[in-house]
């Protein structure tokens, strides 16, 4: 079977868990004899593992019709597209897109993140879209999160293949209700024309049958997994006095915050033998270091910036609780990453992680007095902590991103 999935991002260059996901989700279907899988993302940068897909460039797909040489093109891109590729792909242009601006292959420029221009780039993304259905095999289009809804539905109504789409997150989650009706409308525009939507848990699911008013026995819940960790005994502790408590991730309102650095503020009351790590980025940043001084504790307080790649591990093996306080998480891998190396993790209860994990402690976001308690726990009692990191860990391996493209490969044949 031939699976042709719009994605935004993939490992090594990733700036969330979308890529996470996208990785382990497409290496594990690609351990079923006959799965093919063409995955194309805006802006590869060429260390992209390309051992069980075939990664596409969307900025190396020419939009706009220009006369170069096979040498030329070589010269240009050759590092990331064979020239042939190109030019076979230049024969899809069946559309006139002069309105777009492209380079001098005709191909366009995107930047590969989360742009001010992101709207326009997803538009963009759209064009390129139309070149691949014309011109490519493929069974089924698959698109990954709210950004390539508009290229899945070009492409099925170009091709006339049936469309899934795969929804990590909504707006309903990253703005805390606050809906931005331009995303809202991309996202209700692609839920409708799928043939099948596929959800990284049942919150998730809850939501696009409630928010965006979709057929129930149209929508299916596949929870995400983990990407095995062979070296996870290596990822151990630099032995230290106190204990290391961590958030990683966003660091923004979806994500919780705020709470974290209250729950530390509390634990701090009580004990002062323990070390707190915002691992990050976010446009809350500012705020939650002001708020760290704020509540007397900005000494206890470290800020690592963005962690990508074994970063994250050494980061989460180093730590003796991980702690996701998210507001709303439609799944959330972090936790059995850190789950991996054998760090006890608290989530909380609006998580879809929580759903399939049951050593791990689970608290209300807002309750920062029962995420104290279990920070408390764990660092002060040695037998929580060694039963939370042995139970954890022989639980996470066992979630596997393989059941979970096993999943997807049974819908994929629903509708096809």
């Amino acid at each position: 079977m031939k699976a042709l999935m719009f994605g935004w991002e993939f490992p090594p260059h990733i700036l969330g868990g979308l890529g996470t996901a996208s990785y382990g989700l497409t290496k594990g279907m690609s351990l079923q004899p006959d799965m093919n899988i063409t995955f194309v993302i805006p802006k590869p940068h060429g260390d992209e593992d390309q051992s069980f897909l075939k990664i596409v460039g969307a900025c190396n797909v020419p939009v706009n019709w220009r006369e170069n040489s096979w040498e030329y093109v070589n010269n240009r891109i050759g590092r990331m597209m064979h020239p042939d590729e190109y030019f076979w792909l230049r024969n899809g242009i069946k559309y006139n897109f002069s309105r777009i601006h492209t380079n001098d292959l005709g191909c366009i420029d995107f930047s590969g993140r989360y742009p001010d221009n992101l709207i326009e780039e997803i538009a963009n993304y759209e064009a390129v879209a139309s070149v691949l259905a014309h011109q490519m095999d493929f069974d089924i289009i698959h698109s990954h999160d709210w950004l390539t809804y508009p290229a899945g539905v070009f492409a099925k109504q170009i091709s006339g293949k049936p469309l899934v789409i795969h929804v990590h997150a909504t707006d309903f989650d990253r703005s805390r209700g606050q809906v931005n009706p331009t995303v809202y409308g991309i996202e209700k525009r692609g839920m409708d024309m799928a043939d099948h939507i596929m959800t990284v848990s049942e919150l998730t699911r809850r939501i696009v049958i409630e928010k965006y008013h979709q057929n129930p026995a149209k929508v299916t819940t596949v929870h995400n997994a983990v990407e095995p960790l062979p070296d996870a005994d290596s990822f151990t502790k630099t032995p230290r006095r106190d204990k290391v408590v961590t958030f990683l991730g966003r660091i923004t309102m979806q994500k919780g915050p705020e709470y974290f650095v209250e729950a530390a503020y509390r634990v701090l009351q009580k004990t002062s033998g323990v070390r707190f790590v915002m691992a990050g980025s976010g446009d809350m940043m500012q705020a939650m270091i002001d708020l760290t001084a704020r509540r007397g504790i900005a000494d206890k307080f470290h800020f690592t910036g963005f962690l990508k790649g074994r970063q994250v591990h050494e980061m989460l093996g180093e730590s003796d609780v991980y702690i996701m306080p998210s507001v709303s998480e439609p799944f959330g891998i972090s936790p059995l990453e850190a789950m991996q190396v054998g760090t006890p993790s608290i989530i909380s209860k609006q998580s879809g992680c929580a759903e399939i994990l049951d050593h791990a402690i689970k608290t209300d976001y807002w309750d920062i007095d029962a995420m104290a308690d279990a920070i408390y726990a764990i660092v002060k009692y040695p037998a929580m902590y060694s039963s939370l990191r042995n139970l954890g860990r022989e639980e996470v391996d066992n979630i596997k991103w393989y059941d979970a493209g096993l999943k997807v490969r049974s819908i994929y044949e629903s509708v096809i």
